[in-house]
């Protein structure tokens, strides 16, 4: 097992929203390289970087914290947030992501997502599948699609995603512990 920390990210801080909820944010540091070092320095070799605003805004925002963090730890980085075009994809991976989480661009575009599983392989996209109630959210957790969670997840395998990160947005910032039954 690897515990993998999330960073999420706006306005270039570290935040937790609580349950999706962008004005239910709590900021926990203005310096995300400082907590990137912190997990580094406990062990921790691999993070996921959420764009928060990049999520919420379409396209990827916080690039230079990306860069920060991959040019001053050896973290191995996941990025997710706003990437939604095969530009992005490079910049992101350019920018020193060894893997790029697919959200809403799965649900918006599975076509896309299925070019980048052939053109950069299995192990660099990761499927983001953000959940309330069964349902997968998009766009940040701002809108909720109507693709049922076993079913998107089981349309991906089948075109060849190997990771999926699944969020249940109603635990989510509470500090409630894991979604345990949703994920068995």
């Amino acid at each position: 097992m690897k515990i993998i920390p999330a960073i999420d990210i706006i306005n270039g801080q570290c935040v937790r929203l609580s349950q999706g909820d962008y004005d239910r944010k709590k900021v926990y540091s203005d310096n995300p390289l400082d907590i990137a070092k912190d997990f580094e320095n406990n062990g921790i070799t691999h993070l996921h970087l959420v764009d928060l605003d990049g999520a919420k805004s379409k396209q990827v925002v916080n690039i230079g914290v990306l860069e920060n963090i991959t040019t001053n730890t050896k973290l191995h980085v996941d990025f997710g947030g706003g990437v939604k075009t095969d530009e992005d994809l490079e910049k992101v991976l350019k920018s020193g992501a060894k893997q790029v989480t697919a959200g809403s661009i799965a649900v918006k575009n599975s076509e896309k997502v299925k070019s980048w599983v052939e053109k950069y392989g299995a192990d660099k996209i990761i499927l983001g599948a953000d959940v309330k109630d069964k349902k997968i959210a998009i766009n940040g957790w701002t809108e909720e699609s109507d693709l049922e969670l076993i079913d998107f997840i089981r349309h991906f395998y089948a075109i060849g995603v190997r990771y999926v990160i699944c969020t249940d947005i109603s635990k989510d910032g509470m500090l409630a512990g894991p979604a345990t039954e949703l994920y068995k």
